[in-house]
């Protein structure tokens, strides 16, 4: 008796990677002063343990202490893209609405106009209703 496994579904890494450097450096800067010093110390983190994966499929955010929390979400689940330019525009952060009103954040993120555009575009598509197949026409019924 063999076993049959379905075909793997591709799925197509736009993005994956940690924050952006800029983050990094200008909190060290302002890290400096007394009141920047905790900043700093979340851009070191950032930097050591958050990771970012977009894919064609879903968005995984990896951070926490030592990178052990991980959240994912497919495009099925977001309601909504919020995002916000740091850094003088060259990074930003953006927050996932999911549709059951979680949210996820997502901080220092490289390409973030680029990256909520892709995203929009997938939320966009999978919540088209698939066309009915060729031949067949909706009817009411009398």
């Amino acid at each position: 008796m063999s076993v049959v496994t379905p075909p793997a579904i591709k799925e197509e890494i736009h993005y994956e990677g940690g924050p952006a450097r800029g983050d990094l450096i200008i909190n060290l800067i302002f890290g400096v002063t007394l009141i920047g010093l905790p900043f700093a110390i979340g851009a070191v983190v950032r930097a050591l343990w958050l990771r970012f994966k977009v894919t064609s499929r879903r968005v995984s955010v990896t951070g926490g202490w030592l990178g052990r929390d991980r959240s994912q979400v497919t495009y099925t689940q977001i309601k909504e893209v919020r995002s916000v330019a740091r850094g003088f525009g060259a990074y930003g952060d953006m927050v996932l609405v999911l549709k059951d009103g979680a949210r996820l954040e997502m901080r220092a993120v490289p390409r973030f106009r680029e990256m909520q555009t892709y995203i929009e575009e997938r939320i966009a598509s999978k919540g088209k209703p698939a066309d009915a197949p060729s031949g067949f026409t909706a009817s009411s019924a009398s």
